[in-house]
């Protein structure tokens, strides 16, 4: 990868997260970026607008002329893709994203890498923004846009680089989960359970792959690892690093977070370290797992060595990320909130979440199944009980199952009535405008819509928006 500046590279799915916050800052570096993708969605796609760089729609041959002095190829690439075939056929040099972070970008910096199946994108922006006030100049990439940051990357200036480590595969030809090529030195693990089913067989496979991760920490590295889960727990002894600790609300985390209020406004904690209390601390964001996550962040920070107080003014000064628990407004004063939760545990986190900062308003919880898993009937009975308690749902239909074998698919219908059964009131619906039907008749001043979905979900949030006022 020897590239200079002014060097021409191609990204073939540049609007994924990852790969649009490498597009931000190799151009940052001063190459000549290009970038093709097949379903552009914000807010990565207009992350990419607002640097000047043109997205080509669709995977074409074409793309690829004039010739790329060098190409990074994205997860969402297959071997038969037009464009991955004409790649091959011209011989232009290529790599996968992680492996052209860890050799242009982290190279022979400190790497704090977070990773696990849940708050990885909140946790990598809490501890960016911690990191950015305690004066160490940091470069991180996120997997989605810190609102204290505005964008999803920074090239660092200092010794530090933060980065969301995605256990998800690197290429159709480096089939190794992303972090494997990340160096990581400091690691947060937050949490593991199964996920990503197209390219995970069980719970055992994914565990494997967060194993390589323990074993890359080298022995002056530094581990934290989620005690409220047995997963973690038990992958942390394959850790050879002396500074591994644990954290969470057990009276044995290394690390213990004691809740002192948690309301609309926001949540208020300290935590208890070896008979030393750390803290206060307060944040805007909410929710028990939010404040797992900043836990983790704290206990990094001391580790690292920086400043307690400006840990106490990150912390209360932390926006949080877009598409996670992000207000859209209040239109004729039905709060409509928007959140990234796809995964059962997340979704009913969220959900139970939402429900207790707003106890006295009822909350719609509006369900996109979208991700390669929850298309997928693996998680079927495991959404009844993340629904469970819920005030009421609004289920659309599965996104594109095509690929998926019939018996396979995930049927929001069968959730309905598993949950009507248990007492919840919901519905399926066809369409993103008739659930935006049914919340226009349904929602009265007060009430809260959560909505939850890791893609564009039709444009249903412009569209109900519009719709309330």
């Amino acid at each position: 990868m020897d590239l200079k500046p002014g060097c021409h590279i191609h990204l073939m799915g540049i609007c994924g997260t990852a790969m649009a916050s490498m597009a931000g800052l190799l151009k940052d570096r001063g190459f000549k970026i290009t970038g093709s993708d097949m379903n552009p969605y914000p807010p990565m796609s207009t992350q990419l607008e607002s640097l000047g760089i043109t997205i080509q729609k669709g995977y074409k041959a074409e793309n690829l002329h004039p010739q790329p002095d060098f190409v990074i190829v994205g997860n969402v690439i297959s071997k038969s893709n037009e464009e991955a075939q004409e790649l091959m056929k011209l011989g232009i040099p290529y790599t996968s994203l992680p492996k052209a972070m860890g050799e242009l970008i982290i190279a022979d910096r400190e790497s704090v890498v977070i990773s696990g199946t849940h708050g990885k994108t909140t946790t990598t922006s809490m501890m960016s923004w911690v990191a950015e006030n305690a004066g160490v100049k940091p470069g991180f990439l996120i997997g989605g846009i810190p609102k204290n940051f505005s964008q999803s990357f920074k090239n660092p200036e200092g010794n530090y680089f933060i980065i969301e480590g995605d256990e998800y595969d690197t290429a159709f030809f480096d089939k190794v989960p992303k972090f494997i090529h990340y160096k990581p030195k400091h690691v947060i693990l937050t949490s593991v359970e199964f996920d990503h089913a197209d390219i995970y067989k069980d719970l055992q496979a994914v565990k494997d792959s967060f194993a390589r991760l323990m074993t890359l920490i080298p022995e002056n590295g530094t581990l934290l690892a989620c005690a409220e889960d047995a997963n973690v727990l038990e992958l942390r002894k394959l850790a050879k690093c002396k500074n591994s600790f644990t954290y969470g609300f057990k009276a044995e985390a290394d690390f213990r977070a004691k809740v002192l209020f948690q309301n609309e406004k926001g949540v208020g904690f300290e935590v208890h370290h070896k008979g030393e209390i750390l803290g206060p601390y307060s944040m805007q964001i909410t929710g028990d797992y939010n404040i797992l996550n900043a836990t983790a962040v704290i206990a990094m920070s001391k580790i690292l060595g920086f400043s307690e107080n400006r840990i106490q003014i990150a912390m209360e000064s932390f926006e949080g990320v877009k598409r996670r628990q992000e207000i859209l407004g209040e239109p004729n004063g039905i709060l409509v909130i928007e959140d990234f939760a796809h995964h059962p545990t997340a979704v009913r986190e969220t959900v139970k979440g939402i429900q207790k900062k707003y106890p006295s308003r009822k909350v719609f919880s509006v369900f996109e199944p979208r991700s390669a898993t929850s298309r997928r009937k693996v998680f079927q009975k495991d959404y009844v009980e993340a629904f469970k308690g819920s005030h009421e749902v609004l289920l659309a239909k599965a996104f594109d199952q095509s690929k998926i074998d019939s018996e396979d698919r995930f049927s929001s219908e069968e959730l309905v009535a598993d949950l009507q059964k248990s007492g919840v009131t919901a519905g399926a619906f066809d369409s993103a405008d008739h659930i935006v039907e049914a919340l226009k008749s349904r929602a009265k001043t007060g009430d809260v819509i959560l909505i939850m979905s890791n893609g564009g979900f039709d444009g249903i949030y412009t569209k109900l928006m519009k719709a309330l006022e």
